[in-house]
């Protein structure tokens, strides 16, 4: 049996790999290297107007790894649309000695003090890996996707994987490329330094990034 650590979990993402489980109460591990991988280009990143107008009204108090746990159990919750998820036991427990020792984060959105919705991954250098999201109000996983990418632009990020393409992520500008691609683009982010805590000031790095796609469009 493979125990899954934060040192295995490392390798694998810098390989390509990434583990799933077939639902929330199974006991084993899935390991997946697909032939086709989703990224979200950063520099092709799409918010769609109405989302614009959204978080430029900021409904959320965004802050960045201070509920690490309690966003993995939102994802692992499920919905409506997601009864089912892939995030166990074992995978909640590694990922958050990931978050421990800095290569796992949690992007969250939280209304009148409670959690309404956020997303996480894992960072090597500067790739981002992103591994899933959830929303309890109205648009909050989409702004904390919009923060999280802000993030990533403004500290130096190359890579967004998003592993596999939904219709959710399409929107944003989301794309598969074939496996060779993809490991040519993860050699190249994992060896680059870059900062997942570039601003403290949340609202003026997405406010900028909002001004920076309006210049481009």
């Amino acid at each position: 049996m493979v125990i899954l650590t934060p040192e295995l979990l490392l390798r694998a993402y810098a390989n390509g790999v990434f583990p799933m489980a077939e639902n929330a109460r199974s006991t084993d591990l899935m390991w997946f290297d697909p032939p086709h991988r989703g990224i979200l280009p950063l520099n092709g990143f799409h918010v769609p107007r109405r989302l614009r107008k959204t978080v430029r009204h900021f409904p959320f108090d965004v802050r960045v790894d201070t509920a690490f746990r309690q966003v993995m159990a939102g994802c692992a919750g499920g919905g409506p649309q997601r009864p089912e998820t892939w995030i166990n036991a074992e995978i909640t427990d590694a990922y958050c000695q990931l978050h421990a020792a800095g290569h796992a984060h949690s992007v969250e959105c939280w209304q009148e003090g409670q959690l309404v919705g956020g997303l996480y991954g894992v960072s090597i250098g500067g790739a981002f890996f992103g591994e899933s999201m959830f929303s309890r109000a109205t648009d909050a996983s989409k702004v904390a996707l919009v923060h999280l990418v802000a993030r990533l632009t403004a500290g130096g990020f190359r890579l967004l994987d998003t592993q596999f393409i939904t219709e959710h992520l399409a929107q944003f500008g989301a794309m598969e490329i074939p496996r060779h691609r993809y490991r040519a683009q993860l050699s190249q982010a994992t060896r680059i330094e870059a900062d997942f805590y570039c601003l403290d000031d949340e609202r003026a790095l997405v406010s900028d990034f909002l001004q920076s796609l309006t210049q481009i469009s």
